[in-house]
């Protein structure tokens, strides 16, 4: 039990209370205090309306801005005046709540539509606005959707908080603001949550309700599959939104928009463009730090933030070599709010009560609400049309007769007695008479009865379509539906969120994720590493490298397609090493993983995903890459002077790059193969067009910084143009030649090529000059390009475009037949097939 004391009346100063002790119980008063106070919460705050989708506050924001005039064509006025004409006039609250309400419904990211235009800094994701004394503000376009003809007894008006004001008990909201922009609030005992979606979906679905009434969830759901999130990203898994659609109540997963990107030639990335509902780059950006140092996550070397008000969203996770990047996504999607989930919770204010509804529910009080709107907006402008009409008609019978009209005002002694004679010798009303009384002489003319007899005419026709609306529920239902399409036209946009029933994990991902989480919740970076899959790695005729996908590898047949002459195909592994070898006799040492992947295809590997081999290897002043070489195989190398050298591969294991052979003054290397085995025929071509062919067993191996020996002998001014490895057991080894003027500007001379089969050509000696390769013809004085190897050949242009070879074999010191386009590269033909096991 508790008392209370009651103040002592005015006058008695002795005591300030007197012995007036009401005995009360605690239990009940505490009871009904809580109750008024949770009753005041859900219906004055905190639940918005099934009707409008507006909580009390954003509807006298809205009523309230649109009384101020502040309409979208006229300037924006500061938020501060807003808040404080709401405050003052309807909103017995606070200003923070008030301002808290307007940035919300003008945030883009926080509404699929915005309701507010605003100007100045409205805060973002990760911050908050501005004070309102530094915005501004007015109504967005499709907030006059929203308050349109309240003027025309739409809706009920109800006081405001003192009594000396009126406000709208809702707007008539032409569109379902409520499924469109979603709602969050707390209240006591309860609370609501739901999800944005796109306008133009939930109006088709609207519609289809109004010309179906009789329509099923499933038929609702044809229209609208999921929501549609203001800031994109994708939602995995539509379980839990059917749940919510059915029962009010659910659940989704919302992930963040990500692409593998190859941010430099030897780094990969993860660029996230698009975030989960209401999660800023800067939480995910922190979070993927805490779980960076905590262990959590491998594979990651840094994170940044690119976003802009040109590009939007661009959060670049950059990724150490090695690491698989999509195991690395999806220990992302586990460990930072990249994956978030969205409980939906549609309780909502209907009749006066809160309710839990499901989509068909919401649609339908929407679509309720819409025609009781439309049928009361005809009927009120069928009312003053026939206001209207009523006072036309009394003029005409005032015009028609107006001198007798003016003698009988002229000759009454008062107003009341012109209006009584006027109703009595016309049969007029008393709105007609006191009509006529008010006439201007200016509008007594012949083309002012002219008009008001079109008026009638049109008035009579406007009536009639009006009453005929009210006469008929398909016409009235079709008008709204009608409506809602313009709504639909002018105001919708694209879907922006992707919607999955779920997303497929590659095995390979699948199994490094399960393996990912060590000891203590800790991330097993192993785990996440590429696998070491066997691959090749390709150098072209055009400067582009990348490496296979893996189990991926090459053949002899398949189409041409762009950059499909290889110059170097080396057989490695996805964490292997390669060589470079370079004009200037250097071997630079190259990481297999830091090159681009080729997507597994069918038929030759289209290189457009390589990338130019200057932005891996640094290049000195005057050197070009000559070959990629496998580093643990003999390889033979040869010179323009015609030096042979066969290498022994012991190279340096602590640096990066190297000499692997010793060149004389102004040599330099033309041609890297491997030369491992004894059976291999080293092949040189002049210029002069010389070949010559002899076994890899005449050069002995020697160490990386000897100078080599004799290959061929050359004629005075001739040098090597080309040099490679055959063997002589492959009867589809071939020699390509192509003839030309030396001299000749690039592209007026294609020349004349020759194929011909290795066989031919027989084998010599070390160091001797070789046989005659291409007879050269009138015109002719040396050899543009030439090739040895494992047939058929293919041949480009510089830039990869494919070009056309002879099809039949010529004779070893025979002419050959003329080009129709410059040929600037040869080499193999290849295509994708199951690549070999790497050698141990």
């Amino acid at each position: 039990m508790a008392r209370r004391q009651t103040p002592s009346p005015a006058g008695e100063a002795s005591n300030d209370f007197v012995e007036n002790i009401v005995d009360i119980d605690v239990t009940s008063e505490m009871e009904g205090s809580f109750l008024e106070y949770a009753y005041s919460v859900i219906y004055s705050r905190a639940l918005p309306d099934a009707r409008d989708g507006l909580k009390p506050v954003q509807r006298r924001i809205l009523y309230m801005m649109s009384e101020m005039g502040l309409r979208p064509d006229r300037g924006h006025v500061k938020s501060a005046r807003v808040v404080g004409e709401v405050m003052g006039k309807l909103h017995p609250h606070g200003d923070t709540a008030i301002y808290d309400a307007m940035v919300r419904m003008a945030q883009d990211f926080s509404l699929r539509l915005p309701l507010i235009d605003g100007h100045g800094n409205f805060g973002s994701l990760d911050d908050g606005p501005a004070a309102p004394r530094y915005t501004e503000a007015r109504l967005a376009a499709a907030a006059l959707t929203l308050t349109d003809h309240l003027d025309e007894d739409v809706v009920d008006f109800v006081p405001n908080y003192d009594n000396q004001l009126t406000q709208p008990d809702v707007l008539p909201a032409a569109f379902p603001n409520l499924l469109v922009n979603g709602a969050t609030g707390i209240a006591v005992g309860m609370a609501t949550n739901m999800a944005p979606h796109n306008l133009v979906e939930v109006i088709a679905a609207a519609r289809h309700l109004i010309e179906h009434p009789d329509a099923t969830l499933e038929d609702i759901m044809r229209f609208v599959p999921g929501p549609d999130l203001p800031t994109g990203g994708r939602i995995v898994g539509l379980d839990g939104i059917r749940d919510a659609y059915a029962t009010g109540r659910g659940s989704f997963k919302t992930r963040a928009k990500v692409e593998v990107e190859q941010l430099s030639a030897r780094r990969t990335g993860l660029v996230v463009t698009e975030l989960p509902y209401m999660v800023g780059p800067e939480k995910v950006i922190e979070k993927i730090k805490d779980a960076v140092n905590g262990k959590k996550l491998a594979g990651i070397s840094d994170i940044v933030d690119l976003t802009d008000r040109k590009h939007g969203l661009r959060l670049v996770i950059e990724l150490k070599n090695g690491f698989n990047p999509n195991a690395v996504l999806q220990q992302l999607y586990r460990y930072s709010p990249m994956e978030d989930s969205f409980g939906i919770n549609n309780v909502t204010l209907v009749d006066g009560q809160p309710q839990t509804l499901g989509l068909l529910q919401l649609l339908t009080v929407y679509v309720e609400h819409r025609i009781t709107v439309v049928r009361r907006r005809t009927a009120f402008r069928l009312g003053k049309k026939k206001d209207r009409l009523h006072l036309v008609e009394g003029l005409l019978i005032a015009i028609v007769d107006i001198d007798e009209v003016i003698q009988i005002i002229r000759s009454s002694d008062e107003p009341a007695a012109a209006r009584t004679r006027l109703m009595s010798i016309y049969d007029l009303s008393e709105i007609q008479a006191n009509y006529i009384l008010e006439l201007r002489l200016r509008q007594l003319t012949k083309y002012s009865r002219i008009e008001l007899e079109k008026e009638q005419e049109e008035l009579r026709r406007e009536i009639a379509e009006l009453e005929a609306i009210l006469g008929s529920s398909d016409r009235l239902r079709a008008l709204v539906s009608s409506e809602l399409a313009e709504i639909a036209e002018k105001y919708g946009t694209p879907r922006r969120t992707v919607l999955l029933e779920s997303e497929a994990v590659s095995p390979t991902v699948a199994a490094a994720l399960a393996a990912a989480p060590g000891a203590k919740g800790k991330a097993n970076p192993l785990a996440l590493e590429i696998a070491d899959d066997p691959c090749w790695a390709i150098l072209t005729a055009s400067g582009q490298i990348a490496r296979t996908a893996n189990q991926d590898g090459l053949a002899e047949s398949g189409p041409r397609t762009r950059h499909d002459v290889f110059t170097s195909v080396v057989k490695t592994s996805a964490r292997g090493e390669i060589a470079a070898v370079t004009s200037q006799g250097r071997m630079l040492r190259l990481q297999v993983m830091d090159m681009p992947v080729l997507p597994p295809t069918q038929g030759t590997p289209n290189m457009a995903g390589g990338v130019p081999a200057k932005d891996f290897i640094t290049l000195l002043k005057g050197e070009s890459l000559v070959a990629f070489a496998p580093l643990d195989e003999v390889l033979a190398v040869g010179t323009a002077q015609g030096v042979v050298k066969r290498v022994q591969p012991d190279y340096p294991l602590n640096r990066e790059d190297w000499e692997v052979i010793a060149l004389k003054d102004k040599d330099t290397v033309v041609g890297v193969a491997p030369a491992g085995s004894d059976d291999v025929d080293l092949v040189f071509v002049t210029r002069q067009s010389q070949l010559l062919r002899f076994p890899s067993s005449a050069v002995r191996p020697q160490g990386r910084t000897a100078g080599g020996m004799a290959g061929i002998k050359l004629a005075a001014g001739d040098q090597v143009m080309f040099f490679g490895a055959a063997s002589p057991a492959d009867s589809d080894a071939v020699v390509v030649t192509i003839a030309g003027t030396e001299g000749a500007l690039p592209g007026t001379a294609p020349g004349a090529a020759k194929v011909t089969a290795l066989s031919e050509y027989p084998a010599k000696g070390r160091a001797t000059a070789g046989v005659r390769a291409h007879r050269f013809l009138k015109g002719e004085d040396s050899l543009l390009l030439a090739w040895a190897g494992h047939g058929p050949a293919k041949a480009s242009s510089q830039a990869g475009v494919a070009r056309s070879l002879p099809g039949e074999h010529g004779r070893r010191d025979g002419s050959g037949i003329p080009l129709s386009q410059a040929i600037d590269a040869i080499g193999p033909s290849m295509s994708w097939q199951p690549a070999p096991e790497p050698e141990a």
